[in-house]
C-alpha cells in the first residue's frame, strides 16, 4: 500500500531564496548586471562598509536563486540539500561560496537557511575568443548545504479522526481494494472508498498510537489492477508496453516507396546572337529525372488475435525498424486494433 500513494497533509514543501555567490575566479556577473552591484552594496553596508555601485567592478561574485525542498517532518538543525542557480550573466560558479541566505515559504516566511561550497560538476573556460564548456556550471548543488530553522509536523489527522489516502494512480478498483485490505485487518467500516482517488480510514485510539497505525497501513499488501498502456518516445525511437496487452485480429502491410526528382537547369544563350541583337534573351532548359524506387522488403504480416509482445516480436522479426514500429502502432490504434492507451512522449 506504501507504493500506491500517499496520506494527505505528508508532502514536502518548496523552498527559495535570493543570495550571492563569492569566490569566481573572473567567472562571475558583468559590470553591466544592476542587481549584482545592489546586492553586494547592501552586503558590504551590512558590514558598516560604504561603496558606491560605481565601484564594483569584480567579476567574483554572481547573484543566484537558491532552492531546496523541506520534508515532510522535520526539526530545527536538521541538514537538506540545495540548489543554486544563476539569474545573471555569470559564466561559471565552480569554486564559489554562497553566503547566508534564507529560504522561504511560499507564504513568505523563512523556514531554512543556506550558506557553503558549491559543487557545479561542470565548467567553463574563455580565453581570447576559445571557450570549453563542460555541463551546465551555472548551475550547482551545496549537499546538506541547508539547515531547518522552523519544526515541520505534518498532520494526516482531520477534525474526524481520518486519514485520506490519496492514490498516486486514480482507479475505483484499486481504492476499493485498498479499502477491503483496511477492513480485512482493523474491522468492518473502518475504510471505504470515496472516488477513484482517495479512500477514507478512520482511527480509533484503540487502534494503538497513530504512528503504529500508520505503519501497519503501509505494510498492507494487495494486488493492484494493471494498466493498458503504450508508452512511444518518438524522438528516441523507444517504444515501452506491457507484453499482455491484447490485439485483435489485423493485417499489416509496411513497405517503403521512394519518389526521387532531379532537375538540372542552365541556360543557353549563344553569344554571337546576343551580342548583336538586343531583343534575343536568354534560353533556359531544365532537364528532369525522375525515378521510383519500390523497396524488396515490404512486409505484409497477418496477427490473429494475440499480445503485443507477439507483434513486436514478429515485427522485429521481419526487419521492421524502432520508427516503423511506433507508426504501426499508432495505426493500429486509430484502427481500434490496440485495446490500450498510447502516450507520445
Amino acid at each position: 500500500m506504501r507504493d500506491a500513494g500517499r496520506f494527505e497533509g505528508w508532502r514536502s514543501n518548496e523552498l527559495v531564496g535570493y543570495g550571492l555567490v563569492v569566490g569566481l575566479a573572473g567567472s562571475g556577473d558583468s559590470q553591466r548586471s544592476v542587481v549584482t552591484r545592489q546586492a553586494l552594496q547592501n552586503l558590504l553596508g551590512r558590514f558598516n562598509t560604504t561603496v558606491s555601485e560605481d565601484e564594483l567592478s569584480s567579476r567574483n561574485a554572481a547573484v543566484v536563486m537558491v532552492t531546496a525542498k523541506l520534508p515532510p517532518s522535520a526539526n530545527v538543525g536538521d541538514p537538506i540539500p540545495v540548489t543554486v542557480s544563476s539569474i545573471g550573466d555569470a559564466r561559471s560558479l565552480s569554486g564559489g561560496v554562497l553566503l547566508f541566505t534564507e529560504l522561504l515559504a511560499p507564504q513568505g516566511e523563512p523556514y531554512a537557511v543556506a550558506q557553503g561550497a558549491l559543487v557545479t560538476g561542470g565548467y567553463n573556460f574563455e580565453s581570447q575568443l576559445n571557450m570549453q564548456q563542460r555541463n551546465y556550471p551555472t548551475t550547482a548543488v551545496i549537499e546538506n548545504g541547508g539547515t531547518v530553522e522552523v519544526p515541520v509536523n505534518a498532520n494526516i489527522l482531520n477534525a474526524d479522526n481520518q486519514l485520506s489516502f490519496l492514490l498516486r494512480d486514480p482507479s475505483f478498483g484499486n481504492a476499493q481494494k485498498i479499502a477491503d485490505a483496511v477492513e480485512m485487518r482493523f474491522g468492518i467500516g473502518v475504510a471505504h472508498a470515496v472516488g477513484a482517488d482517495e479512500v477514507q480510514i478512520q482511527y480509533y485510539p484503540e487502534f494503538g498510537s497513530l504512528p503504529r497505525f500508520v505503519a501497519e497501513l503501509e505494510t498492507l499488501a494487495f494486488l493492484p489492477d494493471t494498466f493498458a498502456r503504450i508508452v512511444v518516445n518518438e524522438r528516441t525511437g523507444t517504444v515501452v508496453a506491457g507484453a499482455d496487452i491484447r490485439i485483435s485480429d489485423i493485417v499489416i502491410s509496411q513497405g517503403d516507396l521512394k519518389v526521387q526528382i532531379e532537375a538540372d537547369s542552365f541556360g543557353l544563350q549563344p553569344g554571337f546572337i546576343a551580342g548583336q541583337n538586343d531583343g534575343i534573351s536568354s534560353l533556359v532548359i531544365t532537364n528532369t529525372d525522375l525515378s521510383v524506387d519500390d523497396s524488396s522488403s515490404d512486409i505484409v504480416a497477418s496477427f490473429p488475435s494475440a499480445t503485443i509482445g507477439d507483434l513486436v516480436q514478429g515485427l522485429r522479426e521481419a526487419g521492421v525498424t524502432s520508427r516503423d514500429l511506433i507508426s504501426v502502432l499508432q495505426a493500429m490504434r486509430a484502427a481500434g486494433a490496440v485495446h490500450a492507451e498510447i502516450i507520445v512522449q
